[in-house]
C-alpha cells in the first residue's frame, strides 16, 4: 500500500510478513492496549470527555508519558480541536468520546472534516457488546450515523483486534485523500484480557490510493498548456493535503499563467506573488473570478469544482478547456467533465507536470518570459486587478471597519501566525484582509460552513504548535456556540487570541436579507435588549458605545473563562488593544470588537447566479469591456 505526503509526519505502520516477529507481546487489558496502539502510532494528544463506556480507556491513558489528554467542555470541541490540530501540523488529530450522546456530538466535526478532507481518528466507547443493539442505556449505532461521513469506520467488539484496526484507522485517515475514520470500541472488549503486539498485521484489501500520476495524461496536460493562450492555475486544498507549494511555485512560475486559491488553498501560493489573482468563488475577487470565466484552459489541482466556486454550474468558464487533478477519482468530473484527468497525489502530479512542460515549452524560458507569452491576458487580467481591487468603506459614523479590524490583526501578529476563522462575514473578511505567505497558517470550515469551529479550532493548532501565535477570528454569533472552549484554553496553558467581530447579529444571514429579503431582519438580531445601545467605552473616554451583542458580555464572560478580556470600539485605540493582545501570552485574550453592524462582504456573486453577474460592490457590476468574450 503506498503512502503519501498527506499523512502525519511519523511514519504509519506497515503491515508485516508471517516470518516477522513483533517487537513487544504483552499481557494487557484492551483498555491498556488502545492507549500502547496510540503511543506506537505516534498520536501526540487526545482532545476528549471520559463517559461510562470509554472509562476503562481513561484509567491507562493517565499512565502514559506520550499522549496527553485535553480534557474539553464539550466533544464537538474535542472534534474541531483535533481538526486545528490537524491542519496546523500535518499530523493526525484524534478526539475521544463516550457512547450515545458522546458520540453524537462528535458527528459535527466530523462532517466537517469531511468536507475539507482531514485526517481525523474519532475513538468511542460503545456498549457492552451483549448489549449492542437493545437500546441500552446510552446506546447509539455510531457507525451507522457516521457512515456517509467518514472514510471509514470500525466497530471492534474483540480486543485482540483493537491494535490492527487503530494502525488501519490512522493510516487510512491519512493517506489518499485525507479524511476522517471512526473507531467504535465495545466496553467489554475495553475491560477483557488480550496480548498486545506491535507491529500488527493489517489487512485493507479494497483501499489502494493511486498517488503516481499516468505519465501519458501528464503529456496531453503539458500539451494543453504549451496551446493556451489564457490559462489559470485553479488551486485548491489538495495542494496543501500534499504538501506541494514548493512545486506549485515553480510550476506557476514556469508558465507564468495566473494562480487562483480556494478558500481552503489560502497560503498554497504567496498572496503577494505578482501572479495571485487570490481567492474565486462567491466572494473572490473580481479579478480571480473573472479570470476563471475568461479562461480557455483551467488547471485544477487537488480542487473539486464546488457550487461556491463555479456559481451556476452551466454559465461557469464556457470557453475553457479543462486539466483536473485529483487524488480522488470520485472528484473528476462530478461537477465538471475534464478533458485530461489525472489521478495522483497532487505533490507528484505537479514534479511531473514540471518536467513534462519543461520540454514542452521553450528551453531555458524564465518566468518573466513565460509570463510574456501571455501579455495580452495579462494586460486584461491587470486591468481587472486594478479597476477593481478590494477595499471597504470607513463608517461615517466613527465606528470600526470590520474589515479594517482584521487587517490590523494581520499586519500586527508575527509573521508566521496560524489564523482560525468562523464562519460568515467575518470568514470572508480574514479570507481578503489578512495576507498568507506561508501554508497552513489559515484555518477555516470550507466545505459545511461550521458555526463555532474557529475557538476550538485555534485551540488544538495552539496545542499542536505552541510557540506559534494563534489567532482566531469570530463573529458574535459563532463564539457564543462554543466559547466554553475557553476554559480549557485557560486550564491547559494554550493561550490563544480570540477577535470577535461583534455587530450585534449573524452579520452573514442578515446581509442576505438586506440584499434579497427587503431588509425584513427576522431572528438575525443577536442582542435587542436595552443593553444593545449602550456599554463601557475600551479607552475609558465617557463617550456612548455602539452597538454590538451586549448581552452577554464578551469582556466579563472571558474573565470568568480564566481568560484576559478587552474590548475595542473605536478606530484610534485599534493598534493599541490589538498590540495589548499580541503582548499578553501567559493566558488566552479574547478582544471584544465592536464593529459597524453594515458592513457588509464583497465582491458577490448571488446564489444560484453565473459568476458573470459579480458584483463588485452594491450596485456596482464590473465592466470588462467590448470584445472580452472573444
Amino acid at each position: 500500500m503506498t503512502e503519501q505526503a498527506t499523512g502525519a509526519h511519523h511514519p504509519q505502520p506497515r503491515a508485516r510478513s508471517a516470518a516477522q516477529q513483533p517487537a513487544t507481546v504483552e499481557h494487557v487489558t484492551g483498555a491498556q492496549s488502545l492507549i500502547r496502539s496510540l503511543e506506537e502510532v505516534g498520536a501526540e494528544i487526545v482532545f476528549g470527555i471520559p463517559g461510562g463506556a470509554i472509562l476503562p480507556a481513561y484509567d491507562p491513558m493517565m499512565d502514559s508519558s506520550k499522549v496527553r489528554h485535553v480534557l474539553v467542555r464539550h466533544e464537538q470541541g474535542a472534534g474541531h480541536a483535533a481538526t486545528g490540530y490537524a491542519q496546523a501540523t500535518g499530523k493526525v488529530g484524534v478526539c475521544m468520546a463516550t457512547s450515545g450522546p458522546g458520540a453524537t456530538n462528535l458527528v459535527t466535526p466530523i462532517a466537517d472534516a469531511h468536507m475539507d478532507s482531514v485526517p481525523l481518528v474519532a475513538i468511542t466507547g460503545q456498549v457492552a457488546s451483549k448489549s449492542i443493539g437493545t437500546d441500552a442505556f446510552q446506546e447509539a449505532d455510531i457507525c451507522g450515523i457516521t457512515m456517509p461521513i467518514t472514510k471509514h469506520n470500525w466497530l471492534v467488539t474483540d480486543p485482540a483486534e483493537i491494535p490492527r484496526t487503530i494502525a488501519e484507522a490512522f493510516h487510512v485517515a491519512s493517506t489518499g485523500r485525507p479524511g476522517p475514520v471512526l473507531v467504535d470500541i465495545a466496553k467489554d472488549a475495553l475491560q477483557a484480557q488480550t496480548t498486545f503486539s506491535w507491529p500488527p498485521h493489517t489487512d485493507l484489501p479494497g483501499y489502494r490510493p493511486v498517488t503516481k500520476p499516468h505519465s501519458k495524461q501528464i503529456r496531453e496536460a503539458a500539451k494543453l498548456i504549451g496551446q493556451a493562450a489564457r490559462p489559470v492555475l485553479y488551486v485548491g486544498g489538495g495542494v496543501l493535503k500534499a504538501r506541494a507549494t514548493a512545486e506549485l511555485k515553480v510550476l506557476a512560475e514556469l508558465t507564468g499563467a495566473p494562480v487562483t486559491t480556494t478558500l481552503m488553498a489560502l497560503g498554497a501560493f504567496p498572496d503577494s506573488h505578482p501572479q495571485h489573482l487570490g481567492m474565486p468563488g462567491m466572494h473572490g475577487s473580481v479579478a480571480a473570478v473573472t479570470a476563471l470565466q475568461k479562461s480557455d484552459l483551467i488547471i485544477a489541482l487537488g480542487a473539486r469544482f464546488d457550487d461556491r466556486v463555479t456559481g451556476k454550474l452551466d454559465s461557469f468558464a464556457p470557453y475553457a478547456k479543462v486539466v483536473h487533478a485529483d487524488i480522488d477519482p470520485a472528484e473528476i468530473g462530478k461537477n465538471r467533465a475534464a478533458d485530461v484527468p489525472i489521478v495522483g497525489d497532487a505533490r507528484e502530479v505537479i514534479a511531473d507536470l514540471i518536467v513534462a512542460l519543461q520540454s514542452e515549452l521553450a528551453e531555458g524560458r524564465s518566468g518573466e518570459a513565460a509570463r510574456e507569452r501571455y501579455a495580452a491576458w495579462w494586460q486584461d487580467l491587470d486591468r481587472w486587478r486594478d479597476t477593481y481591487p478590494l477595499g471597504f468603506d470607513q463608517p461615517a459614523d466613527g465606528t470600526l471597519a470590520p474589515q479594517q479590524v482584521i487587517q490590523r490583526i494581520g499586519q500586527l501578529a508575527p509573521e508566521d501566525t496560524i489564523y482560525a476563522a468562523g464562519v460568515g462575514q467575518h470568514q470572508m473578511w480574514a479570507a481578503h484582509f489578512i495576507e498568507y505567505e506561508q501554508p497552513a497558517t489559515w484555518l477555516n470550515s470550507g466545505g459545511a460552513g461550521t458555526m463555532g469551529y474557529a475557538v476550538p479550532a485555534a485551540m488544538g493548532a495552539k496545542a499542536g504548535l505552541p510557540d506559534r501565535t494563534v489567532w482566531a477570528i469570530d463573529g458574535d454569533g459563532c463564539f457564543q456556540m462554543t466559547n466554553q472552549e475557553l476554559v480549557t484554553c485557560a486550564l491547559n496553558n494554550i493561550p490563544v487570541k480570540i477577535a470577535i467581530i461583534n455587530n450585534g447579529a449573524l452579520g452573514m444571514v442578515r446581509q442576505w436579507q438586506t440584499l434579497f429579503y427587503n431588509q425584513r431582519y427576522s431572528n438575525t438580531v443577536l442582542d435587542s435588549g436595552p443593553a444593545a445601545s449602550g456599554g463601557d467605552s475600551a479607552a475609558g473616554s465617557g463617550t456612548k458605545a455602539f452597538a454590538g451583542t451586549r448581552v452577554p458580555d464578551f469582556v466579563k464572560l472571558s474573565e470568568a473563562m480564566g481568560c484576559v478580556g478587552l474590548r475595542c470600539e473605536r478606530p484610534e485605540d485599534l493598534d493599541a488593544v490589538i498590540q495589548q493582545a499580541n503582548a499578553i501570552n501567559d493566558r488566552p485574550v479574547v478582544v471584544d470588537f465592536i464593529v459597524h453592524q453594515d458592513a457588509m462582504v464583497w465582491p458577490m456573486v448571488a446564489a444560484g447566479t453565473s459568476n458573470d453577474e459579480i458584483l463588485a460592490a452594491r450596485g456596482v457590476r464590473p465592466d470588462f469591456g467590448d470584445g472580452e468574450d472573444d
